[in-house]
């Protein structure tokens, strides 16, 4: 039974109706072409592209592991690009029923005016009303412009934003969910409308809030702000909301959460057992923040069906730079690396890896100060995600005191997913909310990707924000041949890089082990290694796989990743053994 989503019935129609054409359209890039694609193609015209797709009941999840995001809840597992989108749908309602609280469907009525100072929002639902506004700050030059949603108002360089040219929109989230109020009577336009005893705390408020500035957007005409080009950022608790905003709407094109802390980012099984990072109940307590029924898992989050790794899974294919202060014990950061490289796995299955950013390398431990390390990768996701220019920044940066090892945190491995042929990824113009509450089932328009529309992300070179990014280097083999290893470097800075070694079964039987041995010019040490178990950390190393990932079938592949610092020169003597 689907979770209900208070969808009025003529919502609810014409919903089904325009989401239905998304089962031969996707908004998923192919293989190796999400550096190359238009931003257009990766956000979405509608605020949940799954509305459509049946989500049967769960059970309850009992793992101190984090659930496999490909992994259907009637046991199957995605196997193409395509399956997706339903999949995506049932980690929505899962969020929704245990983390979050529920996020009404599209309300019946939503009107307003754009100027180049100010956004006024008036929604009607239910029979109830509710309003609120923020603030417009235009950049230099002629518009339309895109623009970043900033949340709270504070730990955003908005400097940095409009020198890329986009537009500020202030947003103050306490109009829609006010703190300091109690479960039982929540405040704010939000719940002016559904009700101060709603389950739906305040970060699920706040991302609606966001929504219905973005309807007011696409009713103005596009003369002052594009109605296809929505960021969304904050830090702290603001960073929180904006994390939640950008993973429940497909519409935000660009999502950037700074500082989140527990109940932002990080993943809820770890910062549960990260040492000083705030714990479950006090962010459930502090403000209600979360929806009531994640009250149930503060003392046990291995009992949730979903966690963070899974939100960021949601904004997928879409522009995600996550940006992480390690001085602050308290924000978890640690958690905060395990889950972008969990996510990021989702990426990397729907051939968009480029388009997600990691960074906490950083020296100044001010709570939301602006960094100088996060302007040129906030900038080049502005150009890239907003005003379809340059590429992606493709950066994870994890800083070694607060690096998370994924391999201890999954027993699930990553599916190369089919690409769904003849699909097309392009914009779905689909459901638009008007103010009388109807339905606008659009054209669909986009570029045919029936092929690989560019490169091979795994195998040809491409340069990301003048790194390394997709070059494949040093391929040697052992085992007669079956087991090879190929390096390539994903990304490199001043002092330090990333690397990724594919580990190939070219045999005609399954390989049921490898290990791999490579030497690490001078000055190179390995912080942090992900996927495998090393030995070694500099020179002569050896990377046996995990428990779970050591099993290969015939033609398959598995990787392991890691960051070291030194010169970015790929490892020498990559060699390959199986016994």
């Amino acid at each position: 039974m689907r979770f209900p989503r208070y969808r009025p019935w003529a919502w609810a129609a014409a919903a089904c109706a325009a989401v239905a054409s998304l089962a031969t359209t996707s908004l998923i890039p192919q293989a190796g072409a999400a550096d190359g694609v238009s931003a257009a193609t990766l956000a979405s015209a509608v605020e949940d592209e799954g509305a459509d797709c049946p989500v049967p009941g769960t059970g309850s999840a009992s793992s101190s592991l984090l659930p496999d995001p490909f992994t259907k809840l009637d046991g199957t597992r995605v196997t193409t690009k395509g399956e997706w989108r339903c999949r995506r749908a049932e980690i929505r309602e899962l969020a929704e029923r245990t983390v979050y609280g529920q996020k009404p469907a599209p309300p019946s009525a939503v009107s307003g005016t754009v100027t180049s100072s100010r956004i006024t929002v008036n929604v009607s639902d239910q029979g109830r009303s509710a309003s609120f506004s923020a603030g417009v700050d235009l950049p230099s030059g002629s518009g339309p412009f895109p623009a970043v949603i900033v949340l709270g108002g504070f730990g955003a360089d908005t400097a940095a934003i409009k020198a890329a040219g986009a537009a500020v929109i202030s947003y103050d989230p306490l109009a829609v969910g006010q703190e300091g109020t109690s479960r039982s009577s929540k405040q704010g336009a939000f719940y002016s409308i559904y009700g101060s005893s709603s389950s739906t705390g305040l970060l699920m408020a706040w991302s609606w809030g966001v929504s219905r500035i973005i309807d007011v957007i696409e009713q103005s005409g596009g003369s002052i702000l594009r109605a296809d080009a929505t960021g969304v950022t904050g830090c702290s608790r603001y960073g929180k909301g904006a994390f939640v905003a950008g993973a429940f709407d497909q519409r935000i094109g660009l999502t950037m959460p700074v500082e989140s802390g527990t109940a932002g980012a990080p993943i809820l099984r770890g910062v549960a057992q990260e040492s000083g990072a705030q714990p479950l109940s006090s962010a459930y307590g502090e403000q209600p923040w979360l929806g009531d029924a994640f009250g149930s898992y503060t003392s046990n989050p291995g009992g949730l069906p979903v966690d963070t790794h899974q939100i960021v899974g949601m904004i997928a294919p879409r522009g995600l730079f996550i940006m992480e202060n390690p001085h602050v014990d308290w924000l978890g950061a640690r958690s905060g690396s395990v889950a972008a490289l969990a996510g990021a796995e989702v990426y990397k299955a729907l051939g968009a890896q480029a388009n997600i950013s990691y960074w906490s390398d950083v020296q100044d431990g001010t709570h939301c100060a602006s960094r100088s390390e996060w302007r040129t990768p906030l900038q080049q996701s502005i150009q890239k995600f907003l005003r379809d220019s340059g590429s992606a920044p493709a950066v994870f940066r994890i800083a070694p005191s607060k690096s998370g090892s994924l391999s201890q945190w999954r027993n699930w491995t990553t599916p190369t997913l089919a690409d769904t042929g003849g699909t097309t990824t392009g914009t779905n113009a689909g459901t638009t909310t008007g103010t009388n509450g109807g339905t606008d089932a659009g054209t669909t328009e986009g570029t045919s990707a029936g092929t690989n529309a560019g490169t091979n992300a795994g195998t040809n070179a491409g340069t990301n924000a003048g790194t390394n990014a997709g070059t494949t280097e040093g391929t040697t083999g052992g085992n007669n041949g079956a087991c090879t290893a190929s390096h390539r470097t994903v990304n490199s800075w001043p002092g330090g890089f990333q690397g990724e070694v594919t580990v190939s079964n070219n045999g005609t039987s399954s390989l049921s082990g490898w290990t791999v041995g490579m030497t690490l010019a001078s000055g190179q040490t390995i912080s942090n290694l992900w996927n495998g178990q090393n030995t070694g950390t500099s020179g002569s190393i050896t990377v046996r796989n995990t428990a779970w990932n050591g099993s290969i079938a015939p033609g398959g592949s598995v990787t392991f990743g890691y960051v070291a610092t030194g010169s970015s020169s790929a490892p020498g003597n990559l060699t390959c053994t199986s016994p």
